[in-house]
């Protein structure tokens, strides 16, 4: 289906979206759910070896987001730092939950082996509208680069610039869901000026790389824990997943640093986006969990096994 048979209805088709346009579309938009019951109240009363910290703060006309990271409470200098991060897209809920359950439940495991730097929910804002974009129609996971227009990536690239042990891992959970086509992708050709089509959405769980440090053992490492929660996509009839070639089962590869994504923004060694699929007949939003949950414990069991 192209978006010129079915146009987007805000703007012009054909034409970027001017300060209007963009004031029009905020205005369609409301909250859904409680960043402040959901995300950070579970912050202030985890029981783990976690330190919290907040490392930034961003206000969006007359709502106040303070924006928190967990952090090893026994951090050692002379270990190397696993970052996880979730809902850089804050309508990709299990990305948020995934990264909450992780800190609650097995953050503890991995005491004294190497520094955790845990951040939940770089977008708070997209998390209580479920939104792909800020309020400023920025797509965040586009705009981890220097002087970032998005204020959720440049708070995260400066809690990053006060690290000083090495990043060695980086896992970035997400989600791909069918509101991809029915909204995000039109409302994205609609903004820029362009026209979609709609691609396939992988029933499943996969993986996007780097496609300069594929790693390719990792990855398949980070899938084993998760085929024991959930399914794995398989490629289409054109053996691509989400329009991108296959490189290996349930992996696709991106040029993070180029496009601006929250990926590349560390020079990680091991580097993945997990992608789930919460509309699949085949997968509970809780499976979801459960599967960003294992992806992680899988990136890292196999980060300390090299290390070894």
């Amino acid at each position: 289906m192209n978006a010129a048979a079915h146009p987007y209805p805000i703007g012009t088709p054909g034409t970027p979206w001017n300060n209007s346009d963009k004031q029009q579309w905020l205005a369609l938009q409301s909250v859904k759910r409680s960043y402040q019951t959901d995300v950070v109240q579970p912050l202030e009363t985890m029981q783990s070896g976690l330190a919290l910290l907040q490392y930034g703060q961003l206000q969006y006309g007359a709502a106040t987001y303070p924006l928190f990271a967990l952090k090893s409470a026994q951090w050692q200098s002379n270990k190397p730092v696993a970052l996880i991060t979730g809902g850089v897209h804050g309508y990709e809920t299990s990305g948020v939950h995934g990264t909450l359950r992780f800190a609650q439940a097995h953050a503890d495991d991995y005491a004294g082996q190497l520094n955790l730097l845990i951040v939940p929910c770089i977008s708070p804002w997209g998390y209580e509208t479920i939104n792909r974009w800020n309020p400023s129609a920025i797509d965040p996971n586009r705009s981890f680069y220097a002087e970032s227009p998005a204020g959720e990536s440049a708070a995260l690239i400066k809690l990053l610039g006060t690290i000083a042990e090495p990043i060695l891992l980086h896992i970035d959970l997400h989600e791909t869901t069918d509101t991809d086509n029915s909204e995000f992708r039109p409302a994205l050709a609609a903004r820029d000026g362009t026209y979609h089509d709609n691609w396939n959405i992988p029933d499943g769980f996969y993986l996007v790389g780097d496609s300069h440090k594929a790693e390719a053992d990792f990855q398949r490492a980070v899938l084993d824990a998760v085929e024991k929660v959930t399914h794995i996509a398989d490629a289409d009839e054109n053996n691509r997943l989400i329009g991108s070639p296959l490189v290996q089962h349930g992996v696709v590869n991106y040029d993070t640093k180029k496009l601006g994504l929250c990926a590349g923004v560390t020079d990680a060694r091991w580097v993945t986006t997990t992608e789930v699929y919460p509309d699949s007949d085949n997968a509970t939003p809780e499976q979801c969990i459960v599967a960003q949950v294992a992806a992680i414990q899988g990136a890292l069991g196999y980060m300390l096994r090299q290390m070894a």
